[in-house]
């Protein structure tokens, strides 16, 4: 096996506000494995809070041999390697575990879900997100998602009411709410959540500061909808570290080091009886459309990282009316666009 990496900046269709800070543009790393005339095609996601950098993930992949390994359906071999060569590096990890799986698929011939003996037809509706923004901005963005059945909303400001009242202006469809950590007091959380139950929000991500599990188990008893953990899940172990702390996990490729460990969190949550959320980060179609072959098996998805740039680099999955929906395409079911002009904008490529 021969893989190859290169830089490449994603743009914002807007500028992306959660509670914190704003961007415009959200680094990632795409890799390649090539195998006897097959290639598999990976990603690592880099958004500011997750202290990965492209240049961290470019140190990271230029001590990864995997010459050493003659056969690339060996994953779970080859994966124990990865993940030993430092406790760290998340994002770098899940580029390796993404390609890895797209060539097995295409090794296979076969799409993931069908390996997996997953049925397609299961896959859920994906939210669509709504950064914190004015009013207006708000709902201008609301209108834009007229096409998506779920809204997921960016809260953790003073005016969360009021962005809420302006997506319930122009429209009634579900909406999730994701306050990432920024409500600090468990007694003002729960009025806020009462206060969004009755606007009709379906689930709250991640309402509280990661640390305070106390707190946020205090909540999850007398929420009256789910509470999911984002920030506060990151791998396997935390998710019997988290039961009773939240209603649900919310599972994303560039925390879980990729496909082979989320389909492990999905099994132990299920375990637990606890609900399951697939995420993501701003990524291509490539990340994306890995994560969407696992999406028929969990409760709700927001797997919209790829509709919020404007410059994706390969097509994929597709939203139809709302709807993730799997092609045949073998492995994640992606191909890479042949713009030159996206070709030309990759920075640089390192080969090993």
């Amino acid at each position: 096996m021969k893989f190859t990496y290169s830089t490449y900046n994603l743009q914002m269709q807007h500028t992306f506000t959660v509670s914190g800070f704003s961007r415009n543009t959200s680094p990632v790393v795409l890799i390649q494995i090539a195998y006897e005339g097959l290639v598999g095609y990976g990603e690592a996601s880099m958004p500011p809070y997750l202290g990965e950098t492209q240049e961290s993930v470019i140190s990271f992949l230029k001590g990864v041999d995997l010459a050493q390994f003659r056969n690339p359906l060996q994953i779970e071999e080859i994966l124990q390697y990865v993940e030993s060569i430092s406790p760290n590096n998340r994002a770098a990890k899940a580029s390796i575990d993404i390609a890895l799986h797209d060539l097995m698929g295409k090794i296979l011939n076969k799409p993931l879900y069908e390996i997996w003996g997953i049925n397609p037809e299961d896959t859920p509706f994906t939210s669509y997100t709504i950064g914190i923004d004015k009013p207006e901005i708000v709902q201008t963005k609301t209108k834009e998602a007229n096409n998506y059945k779920i809204l997921k909303v960016k809260l953790g400001s003073a005016n969360d009411k009021e962005i809420i009242n302006s997506i319930r202006s122009i429209t009634q469809v579900p909406l999730y709410v994701d306050a990432n950590q920024a409500w600090k007091d468990k007694y003002q959380a729960l009025d806020m959540i009462h206060w969004l139950d009755q606007k009709g929000i379906e689930l709250i991500e991640q309402p509280m500061p990661k640390e305070q599990l106390e707190d946020m188990a205090w909540l999850t008893e007398k929420s009256p909808i789910p509470t999911i953990a984002d920030e506060s899940f990151q791998r396997l172990d935390d998710v019997q570290k988290l039961k009773g702390v939240y209603s649900g996990i919310n599972i994303k490729l560039m925390k879980s080091t990729g496909l082979h460990e989320a389909r492990k969190m999905i099994e132990k949550a299920r375990k637990q009886n606890m609900k399951v959320m697939l995420g993501c980060m701003t990524e291509t179609s490539c990340a994306i459309s890995a994560a969407a072959q696992l999406s028929p098996l969990v409760d709700w998805a927001d797997l919209d990282g790829n509709l919020l740039i404007t410059n994706d680099v390969f097509e994929g999955v597709k939203i139809v009316e709302g709807k993730i929906t799997l092609n045949k395409l073998p492995g994640i079911g992606v191909k890479k666009k042949t713009s030159s002009l996206l070709a030309m904008t990759i920075n640089k490529r390192y080969d090993k």
